[in-house]
């Protein structure tokens, strides 16, 4: 009865993992995301290897969480790891501002007319900061 139990656990984990994984591909397609920063890049020709690479990371990382593995490399390959899927999130929000326009609505309601080169890499600092507040500092955010 216990095998049967964790069967179902894994069938319904994957799934949802599945599932959450190709809402997030919906919504990076249906957006145009890929398109536009390989546009950008002026990398339009490896549009495929981009996709690939985004549909490969989700299912590695539905397996990721239910599989008990190590990186091989220790912390260094962690760290490297945890600062590529940072740049991915962070391309992944720039993106999407840019597509709905949250900028240039931010800066007419506040009546913002310069700072915009500085605006965005202080939001990617005070980002960057909080996460290593939380993710170096031990009971950081339990305080507040």
């Amino acid at each position: 009865m216990e095998i049967l139990k964790r069967i179902i656990l894994i069938f319904f984990g994957f799934g949802s993992g599945v599932v959450i994984s190709a809402g997030v591909f919906a919504l990076i397609a249906t957006i145009g995301i890929v398109p536009r920063m390989a546009e950008k890049t002026k990398t339009v020709r490896h549009i495929p290897i981009y996709e690939d690479a985004i549909t490969l990371g989700g299912f590695v990382g539905s397996l990721a969480m239910f599989l008990n593995f190590s990186l091989p490399g220790g912390k260094i390959i962690a760290v490297l790891f945890s600062l590529c899927i940072g740049i991915f999130f962070g391309e992944l929000a720039v993106s999407l501002a840019e597509v709905l326009n949250v900028f240039p609505i931010f800066m007419r309601r506040f009546r913002m007319k310069k700072g915009l080169r500085i605006f965005i890499p202080a939001i990617a600092l005070g980002k960057c900061l909080g996460s290593l507040l939380y993710f170096l500092i031990t009971g950081f955010y339990s305080s507040f």
